[in-house]
């Protein structure tokens, strides 16, 4: 776990941190790779559109009338429906980064079980460092209906976990403030518990990373996270609704004691790849395959559509799930090279092999690379950047630059672009390459892991304005250009 005293000098005042926050995505908006100035493989922008609109603007494509699409919120924004007017409601940048540091550890943790893994152990729930599933960040919202008749409940959406959950009455231990009515599976006439003699509960143990509890004759789910929050409850089942599509009996936790660090949302959709989750409990319907684009800004909207439908990407190049990983429920991706500038960068192919590969996260934030494969990029990007001067490291941000002298003028820096296994090339946006940590300076938005050994992430800001499509069947990732 990252010490939170190394966060205690980063960005002093709360009310620039509030603004920063939103401009983690509210960047985009004017950065839009359609909208932004490319000369000689460099971006240029005004200093001013890193700045954020605080009123919400839904995405004209965001649904497009399609059938099985959710609509697509930020939880921190202006679009969504969660209370935004609390105190506390927003966290700073430190925190999105101190947290999105946790997810990341317990991700590594996960896949790779070492001592160090109790690093992020919760004595209170009890439970083996090696159940922790990631969380960290949150930050992706989608309203789905819940029981007969339906309740509608606000959930994170997340590819890291498995199995769903949300807080149900009654609350026997404990439960945290959502903004929907806690569900009560009493008012529900399609509601059961799963039994302990089914073999359904002993699916619990891949899809939690624990084994259910059944000293009460009923299926009880445990999950822990990588940042230390909890749900435990009873294993239930119940009709789910996807915008006009109905699920009878689908499997989720229905949580009766609940803490941590989920702000107001209602609880988790897994979008793993476990018999469990959301994915494959619905592959009948939708064949494995699902769809998303993240709001390209905070006070935007994106969507996330499950099943093959016309989507808004004018294309899509698909690159193979690393087939060795099958088993897996995170999904893996082969980076074969990252280009800066429009140059390759001298990265051996055995640097991402030594790590194990390379997943893809909606829940992380900032992408993490092998530290010889953050170094070239560092490396390539400070080159590139040598007009401006060097700004002190924030936190997980070691080449930072500071534009205080370019407050009203264009800045310009260097492209990048990622190649992935079976030459799909991708240029990313420049919210996902540059992102500000105050008034006067912005920071390259990678991050270098810990050890050679720990798996690579390509994180949710590198995602920022493409179409990201996962054909679980087809075993392939899809990345459209412009989607959003």
């Amino acid at each position: 776990m990252a010490n939170p005293h190394f966060f205690s000098t980063f960005i002093k005042s709360s009310s620039l941190l509030l603004v920063l926050v939103s401009c983690f995505l509210d960047q985009s908006h004017a950065l839009d790779l359609k909208n932004s100035k490319i000369q000689d493989s460099f971006h240029t922008i005004q200093i001013s559109s890193l700045f954020p609109a605080s009123v919400c603007t839904p995405s004209k494509d965001a649904i497009k009338k399609r059938p099985s699409t959710l609509e697509v919120f930020h939880r921190h924004g202006p679009c969504s429906k969660l209370r935004q007017d609390e105190v506390g409601a927003r966290p700073s940048l430190k925190d999105i980064l101190f947290h999105d540091q946790s997810r990341v550890e317990s991700i590594h943790a996960r896949l790779n079980p070492t001592p160090t893994a109790d690093k992020v152990g919760d004595k209170k729930v009890n439970l083996p460092a090696q159940s922790a599933i990631s969380l960290g960040n949150g930050n992706y919202l989608v309203s789905v209906g819940l029981g007969t008749p339906k309740k509608t409940l606000s959930l994170v959406f997340d590819t890291g976990s498995d199995l769903t959950w949300t807080q149900c009455q009654p609350c026997a231990g404990s439960c945290y403030k959502q903004q929907d009515p806690i569900f009560d599976p009493k008012t529900s006439t399609s509601y059961s518990n799963i039994s302990c003699t089914s073999t359904t509960c002993s699916q619990l143990s891949s899809a939690t990373g624990h084994t259910p509890d059944c000293s009460i004759g009923t299926c009880v789910y445990s999950l822990r996270y990588g940042d230390n929050s909890f749900s435990i409850g009873l294993f239930s089942n119940d009709t789910l609704t996807i915008a006009n599509d109905v699920f009878p009996n689908f499997k989720f936790g229905c949580g009766q004691e609940n803490q941590g660090l989920f702000g107001q949302t209602a609880g988790i959709i897994g979008l793993g790849r476990d018999p469990l989750s959301l994915i494959s409990q619905t592959a009948t319907k939708y064949g494995n395959y699902f769809s998303y684009c993240l709001p390209s800004k905070l006070s935007s909207t994106g969507h996330l559509t499950l099943g093959k439908v016309g989507g808004s990407a004018t294309s899509v190049q698909f690159t193979p799930f690393d087939s060795s990983q099958s088993g897996s429920s995170f999904y893996y991706i082969t980076i074969a090279s990252i280009a800066v500038a429009g140059k390759q960068l001298p990265i051996e192919q055995g640097v991402f092999k030594k790590a194990g590969g390379t997943i893809i996260d909606s829940g992380t934030v900032i992408t993490r690379l092998p530290p010889a494969a953050y170094g070239a990029l560092s490396g390539a990007f400070k080159e590139g950047m040598k007009k401006y001067p060097a700004a002190a490291a924030r936190s997980i941000f070691n080449t930072c630059f500071d534009f205080s002298n370019y407050m009203n003028t264009n800045i310009s820096f260097p492209t990048v672009s990622f190649e992935f296994g079976g030459g799909v090339k991708i240029n990313l946006s420049p919210a996902g390459i540059l992102i500000p940590v105050s008034s006067t300076e912005a920071c390259l938005a990678f991050a270098g892991n810990g050890a050679d050994t720990d798996i690579g992430i390509f994180g949710n800001m590198q995602q920022l304005t493409f179409e990201v499509v996962y054909d679980v069947a087809g075993g392939k990732l899809g990345f459209g250009a412009a989607g959003c």
